[in-house]
């Protein structure tokens, strides 16, 4: 007789979620949005760009919404590139597709010499998903924002940039493009991410891939279990070592993992397992710490259980959190607030919703900005289908008029202004300057 069961798991309460919304509207309500000293553009230069983005918003809407229409996954962007290069040509710039060794990379440049600024697309998709993460918008706005910087660029005797970045989930396109020298010469760089608040400078978490897999030795496992040596109980061990670890992790830290290998038959003693992880931290260096952590732990349970154990690290590259620039990100703010928007510091909205992104590699190596531009409401989290659907909904299409005006603005600001390049350089410097990403994990 079958003994009774419940079929479906039982819901998350969402006290909680509602408790943290509540507060953080409280908190918005309050704040002030993120200002700066600086003047940037001249307000001819800054009505000609608003002109422009004007004149050009529809197409920007349109490409938001057919790159939603047509999702794609990462590395297998064909489609997708090339309606990105099909839009910039319409409108005169020539773009090249398949650079930094990336069939579905694109580079688009104006302007020669000077200080040079460079804007960033994503259009790859999630599996099952779309854009549940909006790179739909984070395309058409770097476009945008590069069609408006452009208009302006070699007047402002500098250059300015666009490069569209294949495979931001998981793949580490800006790392590979990095790595083969596209952004060498570039001094900053600038995009924007939808999420469901303006927010000026929100953190990203540092982020590594881990697969565990444990050898061990078959038997039978009913004749001669002390024969073998079980692999899935050094996996298991080391999942509980796992979290047993959490407790004493940073509050930015997060570690989750899945089990890819547990063995194939409960009467043979399983002599493979594998578990994949995903380890993120707020900084470089406690990642690096969790990642020595992680490797312990895997080293523990293998010797434990009598098995040995096989460490992967980045099948992809890792990621690096972002490292903010406040004097370009306060230029953002300031050319939002003409949109009715209030682009919030950081501290106001919760700093734990939030994952990772190959932007902050490049923070590392330059002045960069990601800022987040409200498309849904607040309890909607990335990565979802709810979000998805936001992504491609008016309020989508309103941030991507919005969100290439801010881009543009603040890339003809960063041309325009020595000052502002003095501080966003300085700051740069302050906080340690230039990183050898690659070897840093090495």
């Amino acid at each position: 007789m079958t003994a009774p069961h419940h079929a479906s798991p039982s819901q998350p309460d969402e006290a909680y979620l509602r408790a943290i919304v509540a507060d953080t509207a409280d908190a918005v309500a309050a704040a002030e949005p993120l200002g700066s000293p600086h003047q940037g553009a001249p307000e001819e230069i800054r009505t000609e760009v608003s002109g422009l983005i004007d004149d050009r918003a529809q197409d920007l809407v349109t490409l938001s919404q057919d790159l939603h229409a047509h999702p794609e996954e990462g590395f297998a962007e064909t489609r997708s590139v090339r309606a990105l290069a099909e839009l910039l040509q319409n409108h005169g710039h020539q773009a090249t597709v398949g650079v930094g060794g990336l069939d579905t990379a694109l580079s688009a440049t104006v302007g020669t010499g000077g200080p040079h600024i460079a804007l960033l697309a994503e259009y790859d998709a999630l599996p099952g998903i779309g854009h549940g993460c909006g790179h739909n918008i984070i395309c058409a706005t770097a476009a945008g924002g590069f069609l408006g910087a452009a208009a302006v660029a070699e007047r402002l005797g500098g250059r300015v940039s666009l490069f569209g970045t294949p495979a931001e989930e998981g793949g580490g396109g800006k790392e590979t493009m990095a790595r083969a020298g596209v952004f060498d010469d570039v001094d900053a760089v600038l995009m924007l991410h939808p999420f469901s608040h303006d927010i000026a400078m929100h953190p990203f978490l540092g982020r590594r891939q881990l697969e565990m897999v444990f050898h061990g030795v078959a038997a039978h496992a009913s004749a001669q279990p002390f024969m073998g040596r079980n692999a899935l109980d050094a996996a298991v061990a080391a999942y509980q070592g796992v979290a047993a670890l959490r407790q004493h992790l940073p509050g930015t830290d997060r570690v989750h993992g899945v089990f890819t290998d547990g063995g194939a038959r409960p009467n043979v003693v399983p002599d493979r397992a594998a578990l994949l992880f995903y380890l993120r931290s707020g900084r470089p260096e406690t990642l690096r710490d969790l990642a020595e952590r992680m490797t312990a732990i895997a080293r523990g349970a293998a010797e434990l259980t009598g098995c040995g154990v096989e460490l992967t690290w980045d099948e992809q590259p890792p990621y690096l959190p972002i490292r903010f620039n406040s004097a370009l990100a306060g230029r953002w703010a300031v050319n939002q607030e003409g949109c009715g928007r209030k682009p919030l510091p950081t501290g106001i909205v919760p700093e734990f919703l939030t994952g990772s992104t190959d932007l902050g590699n490049l923070s590392y190596r330059m002045p960069a900005i990601h800022p987040m531009l409200a498309v849904s409401e607040p309890t909607v989290a990335l990565h979802t289908k709810e979000f998805a659907a936001a992504a491609g909904s008016p309020a989508g299409d309103r941030a991507v008029v919005d969100g290439a005006l801010g881009l543009a603005l603040t890339a003809a600001d960063y041309l325009a202004d020595a000052k502002l390049r003095e501080a966003v350089a300085e700051e740069f410097a302050a906080a340690g300057g230039a990183l050898d990403v690659p070897a840093f994990f090495a």
